[in-house]
């Protein structure tokens, strides 16, 4: 028997909450006018879940809509690769998902890089299926309430002000010859590991945790300047390397590229990028109604950019990403049926 030697997207699903955050309720939060909120940072709404929606709530009704009439018990592997701020803390999503969904003989993980897991989880899932024949179908499923942990009156967290709740989920199938997972590449640039945190949870605070300031339960930029200077000069290089290694790897050229599916960013470095590789706007999906989900971000734009017919069969595309911390992360995919 021939050893099967692909692993594709058989369907991706996603979840988003009904609840809206328009521009206008952004502006009058931070105080940015609504204009620059939609225009210079890209943001006509972004989703809200409520108080009492979970992180893995999302993401079992995002696995649902992947699944459709698929059988979860057919699953090998459920594996969470979404936001670290979940349910609780110390909490594991993946298990509370595989349960939920009653994937009864898949085994579960999470894998965390921030925002790239999404994109470098999809090069670790197909080496496992791919040396393991145990390992049939796999879902990856990323969800996010970051939301939560936004202060709109902290100006130096303004890039996070797109922050949108919502889930992902994709499921993988080895011997697919369908939406094939190719190549990934990863750059990681640890100087920047501080530079964003919840400051008052985790062990370094564990001692002032009673007396945690307001400020502290937010994300927070400890100093922004510091941060930009070193990040601005090197990141839009980094995103195109990482999208150029992986295309090359992939046994591509970068002329071959027809759709890239990015993190959520602004539009003008979204342009930049699609620019730098003779692309338009034609060849991606802007997410401005619906933010920033953490490592869902490239899923929500395959799954659109497919049915708006912006993503094609044939079409060699990119899911490409940055987590803080920092890192960039692009995998390549062979989009449609491949002989």
């Amino acid at each position: 028997m021939l050893k099967q030697n692909t692993v594709g997207i058989r369907s991706i699903g996603t979840y988003f909450p009904p609840d809206i955050r328009d521009s206008a309720w952004i502006s009058a939060a931070s105080g940015i006018p609504e204009e620059v909120i939609r225009v210079k940072f890209g943001i006509k709404q972004i989703h809200k879940a409520t108080p009492e929606q979970s992180v893995s709530e999302m993401g079992v009704l995002a696995a649902r809509n992947a699944l459709g009439d698929f059988d979860p018990e057919l699953l090998d592997l459920v594996v969470y690769c979404g936001s670290e701020y979940k349910d609780y803390y110390l909490f594991n999503c993946a298990a509370k998902i595989q349960n939920e969904i009653g994937a009864k003989s898949a085994a579960s993980f999470e894998i965390h890089t921030l925002c790239s897991a999404g994109v470098y989880s999809m090069k670790i899932l197909k080496s496992m299926m791919l040396q393991d024949e145990s390992i049939r179908y796999a879902l990856a499923v990323s969800s996010s309430k970051e939301g939560d942990l936004i202060n709109y009156q902290d100006g130096d967290s303004r890039f996070m002000f797109n922050f949108g709740d919502g889930a992902a989920a994709v499921l993988l199938e080895r011997g697919l010859n369908k939406n094939l997972i190719l190549e990934t590449a990863m750059i990681s640039d640890g100087r920047f590991a501080d530079d964003i945190s919840v400051p008052g949870v985790g062990c370094k605070n564990f001692a002032n945790f009673m007396d945690m300031p307001p400020g502290d339960r937010y994300l927070r930029v400890m100093d922004l300047a510091s941060m930009k200077e070193q990040l601005d000069p090197i990141t839009f290089d980094n995103f195109t390397e990482v999208i150029r290694r992986a295309v090359e790897k992939s046994g591509y050229s970068q002329s071959d590229i027809g759709y890239i599916a990015p993190i959520f960013m602004k539009r003008s470095i979204l342009s930049k990028l699609l620019d730098r590789f003779s692309l338009t706007e034609e060849n991606t999906y802007l997410l401005d109604e619906y933010g920033h989900c953490q490592s869902a971000d490239t899923f929500v734009s395959l799954k659109e950019g497919a049915r708006m017919g912006k993503l094609k069969d044939g079409d060699l595309a990119v899911i490409v990403s940055a987590g803080t911390g920092y890192t960039w992360a692009a995998t390549a995919l062979k989009w449609g049926v491949s002989e």
